[in-house]
This record gives C-alpha cells, structure tokens and sequence, in this order.
C-alpha cells in the first residue's frame, strides 16, 4: 500500500500536480497509504507477554528456605544415643529372663537371676539416663527443623514416659515386689509396658525419620 501511494504522487506530477498534491481521484490512496502502519515493526504477543512476565517475577522476592545450623557435637551425641538404644535390646531380654524367674519363684529364684536383675537394672538406669540427656540435647539443637519434627518431638515425650516407669518399678516397686504378690504383678505390668513404649518408639525413629 505505502508503494501505491509513492506511486499516485509520481503520477500526479506527470499529470501538472507538480506531485505536491495527489489527484483527486487518488486521494483515498493516499489515505490508506498514510494510515496504514503495518510497515512499522511491531512487537509479537508472546515477547510482550515474556517481558511482562519476567518482569513479575523480578519483583516478587525469593523466598528461601531458612537453614538450621547444629553444632559439631550433635552427630556425636547421635551416635552415642544410637549405640546406646542398641546396647538396651540385650539388657531387655536379661530383664525379661530374670525378671520371669523372680515373679514365678520369688526368694527361691536361682541366684544368677537375682544377681542379673540388679545388674541389668543398673545397666538401664545408666542407658536411659545417657539417652536422655543426649536425646533432650539433640531434640532442642534441632527445634527449628521442620521435617521430622514432630516425629522427634513425639519419641521425645514416649522416651520420658518410659524413663517414669521405669524409675517407678525399680525404686518404689521392686522392695515391694519381694513380698507382696500384687506389687510384684504391679512391677512386671509396668516394667514390660516401658520395654514396648521404647521399642515401638525406637523403631518409629529407625524406619521414619528420614
């Protein structure tokens, strides 16, 4: 079109115009040559819309993921938490064998199963107390760690009700349990109840917190 128009005006100067001005009857040509832009070079769609885009983007701010730093003694507390939930499962079975030959016989219990219930007894006192103060370091370290949190939160509160139950069959059952039939089925209820709570709750934490 802008090439008709170019045209009309040469055209017009043959004709006495001078070519200033087109003829009349090209006047509508020459219009349509002025007004029609499509010789302008123009933006597509889609770069507008990538332009727009990115520019949304560039000002929307990053949003991050906090880091939680623990300090170098957290997997060595780990560590030590670990191997000593392991060490406990054979000090269970010595509790659970000793402890079947006191209820059945009581006094008349053989000598190795009076002995190794006090041992074992002292063995996890020792393991649930080191698990506990390693365990309660680590669950605080990590507080604000989102994943697995509640996982660990939940092992945390278990743990301590197994260190309540245990420390309430030992210390105030066990004297009692010598004599007295009841307080001695009362010491085995609440010694076998923490041995489950523990293992379900170590093997919650061995196979889910990952």
């Amino acid at each position: 079109m802008f090439g008709i128009g170019v045209l009309s005006l040469i055209l017009g100067a043959s004709s006495g115009n001078l070519g200033l001005f087109p003829a009349a009857a090209d006047t509508s040509r020459v219009r349509a040559a002025v007004t029609d832009t499509s010789f302008f070079i123009s933006v597509p769609k889609t770069l507008r819309l990538n332009v727009i885009s990115d520019t949304v983007r560039d000002t929307i701010p990053n949003q991050r993921r906090r880091s939680v730093q623990v300090s170098e003694w957290y997997a060595r507390r780990l560590t030590i938490h670990r191997y000593a939930a392991y060490t406990s499962i054979p000090v269970f079975a010595l509790q659970y064998a000793a402890g079947s030959q006191l209820y059945d016989k009581s006094r008349e219990a053989p000598e190795w199963a009076k002995t190794g219930h006090r041992i074992g007894a002292t063995a996890l006192a020792t393991i649930f107390t080191v698990n506990t103060v390693t365990g309660a370091w680590n669950w605080w370290e990590s507080r604000s760690a989102p994943k697995g949190r509640t996982l660990r939160t939940l092992h945390a509160l278990t743990m301590l009700g197994a260190d309540a139950a245990f420390t309430y069959a030992g210390v105030k059952l066990s004297d009692e349990a010598e004599n007295n039939p009841d307080k001695r089925r009362q010491h085995r209820t609440v010694a076998l109840s923490a041995i489950g709570l523990t293992a379900v709750s170590g093997i919650a934490m061995k196979f889910f917190n990952r």
